[in-house]
């Protein structure tokens, strides 16, 4: 049992040091209206975002190892709402759709070749996940990991 309290107190503190340290990295983000109203894919086709709906805008890269795990919890909550993703220097349009496959992964992806996407928005650390409301304004920011659910609650509470 004591072992068992030890793992419970350790977790805790992993999720407050992980929150307190997102908070931290959050406070460099651009925190501004969303400037697009569309935008090209990887596909090469003009994708316009939705005007009704909030926006998930959610900052990756192939390279990064959190992004591996972070990306299907993306994948989840695309199906259901406005969901935007830049790859931020992570190769060619055929590399970055080599990737998506490989992962099963098939979210709209704009592909940030020389990262100048991800440094108008303040964009240091990977992943990074901006949430817009349905009039575009910033919303909310989270620098790592968020689960599933994080996201879903977050998309629900601003639709």
């Amino acid at each position: 049992m004591k072992y068992i309290k030890e793992i419970f107190y350790f977790f805790i503190l992993l999720i407050l040091f992980a929150n307190i340290l997102s908070f931290y990295r959050s406070g460099h983000l651009v925190n501004e209206p969303l400037p697009f109203k569309s935008v090209v894919l990887l596909n090469q086709e003009t994708y316009a975002l939705s005007q009704d709906k909030p926006t998930l805008l959610y900052f990756w890269a192939t390279w990064c190892p959190i992004c591996k795990a972070q990306s299907p919890n993306i994948q989840t909550i695309a199906k259901n709402y406005n969901v935007l993703t830049v790859a931020v220097k992570s190769g060619s349009d055929r590399e970055i759709q080599e990737y998506l496959k490989s992962h099963n992964l098939d979210f709209k992806v704009i592909n940030d070749y020389d990262g100048s996407i991800a440094n108008k928005f303040g964009i240091s650390v990977f992943p990074t996940t901006l949430l817009y409301d349905k009039d575009r304004e910033f919303f909310y920011s989270d620098v790592g990991y968020t689960s599933t659910i994080g996201l879903w609650l977050r998309m629900w509470w601003i639709d």
